[in-house]
């Protein structure tokens, strides 16, 4: 047989097996899929997440960064950091410790509740310090975007959607479970379910904060976190920001309560409080704010909803950004849900047009 035949005949061959092969990864995808979105039970909150579009090569991407231009934005004032391409990479706000990273898509879905997606390349951090004009010429900075960019480690979105409906658990090195689907609180004597359910209620164990104070778990709430136990879960016990015992605690830190985390200190505004200006006997003392332009995913969003409450902000929930019909989508832990929800039950979970939690939103605040 001549060389050249002998070639043709080599890569006919191997051209045989790349397409064995592909075909027989595109038969265990299709299964893959298959066992999880037909197991007989209600999707979970990230059933359906797309897997990444491109593989967690952390090394390829540090070597593929190249120079970066870090340019400076208003309102709010920010860092926006864009590629060699004119793509933007990460954004970083002053004063806050949340940034967003561009990364593999992902869609976020809940069919039981809502026919909406959330598709996107959004992948939200905490970094170590707040951010501030300069920061990317720090040494703690060049480590954190170095570990990173480019990284499909569990962000916030990752760890919100552990607590949705039928999320799998998993437990810590002491045997505790910490993460896994979550409930809103116990029913009480008129079978409503109960708030003021946190995060170590939800883990079965007691926490000593920083103040000293140590809170100890109710028995009938394990396994349950309200609107901002749930924020103080997802952000502070799993991302590691600093968690306050009350809403009175002093330093920094998130408080216990929406109300607390709207009005106190940790954060900056983005979506100001603004006072109606009623004061006689107020239906609702804030307004809703005229543009919701500013918000990026990650934002906390706050809404006044209950009058019997007073005045003060009564739920809260994480921006999620466009779904993909275009609106404003969010989750969080409420009651009719039973837990966290991106979905609709109780409301829309949506912050534009005239639903139900989009008429009471009234502020958003980046920690």
């Amino acid at each position: 047989m001549s060389p050249k035949k002998r070639r043709s005949k080599i890569r006919t061959a191997l051209n045989t097996a790349v397409l064995v092969a592909l075909l027989a990864t595109s038969g265990w995808l299709t299964v893959e899929m298959r066992q999880r979105t037909d197991n007989g039970r209600l999707p979970a909150l990230g059933s359906l997440q797309a897997e990444p579009t491109t593989p967690d090569d952390t090394a390829g991407a540090k070597a593929a960064a190249g120079r970066m231009t870090y340019l400076r934005l208003a309102h709010p004032a920010r860092t926006v950091v864009r590629d060699t391409d004119g793509e933007v990479v990460a954004t970083f706000t002053d004063g806050a410790r949340t940034a967003v990273l561009t990364g593999p898509g992902r869609t976020f879905a809940e069919p039981r509740t809502t026919r909406a997606t959330v598709v996107t390349d959004s992948w939200v951090r905490l970094l170590p310090r707040a951010w501030a004009k300069g920061a990317e010429q720090q040494k703690w900075f060049a480590s954190w975007f170095h570990q990173y960019r480019g990284s499909t480690a569990d962000d916030v979105f990752a760890i919100a959607l552990q607590y949705g409906d039928g999320a799998k658990p998993a437990k810590n090195a002491l045997g505790q479970r910490f993460r896994g689907d979550s409930q809103f609180g116990p029913v009480d004597v008129v079978n409503q379910r109960k708030e003021q359910s946190d995060f170590y209620d939800y883990l079965g164990t007691s926490w000593k904060f920083k103040d000293g104070l140590r809170e100890t778990p109710e028995k009938n709430k394990y396994g349950a976190l309200d609107c901002s136990g749930f924020v103080r879960m997802v952000y502070g016990y799993r991302s590691g920001y600093l968690l306050n015992a009350t809403d009175t605690s002093t330093g920094a830190g998130l408080p216990r309560t929406a109300n607390g985390i709207a009005t106190g200190k940790p954060g900056l505004p983005i979506l100001p409080l603004v006072k109606t200006g009623n004061t006689r006997n107020p239906l609702y003392y804030y307004a809703r704010p005229s543009s919701i332009d500013a918000l990026q995913p990650g934002d906390l969003v706050f809404f006044e909803m209950d009058k019997r409450t007073g005045i003060r902000l009564d739920h809260m929930a994480i921006y999620l950004g466009l779904d993909t019909d275009g609106h404003a989508r969010f989750i969080s832990s409420r009651k009719e849900a039973n837990g966290p929800t991106l979905g609709d039950l109780g409301g829309d979970s949506r912050l534009d047009g005239d639903g139900f939690y989009a008429k009471w939103l009234r502020s958003a605040k980046r920690i």
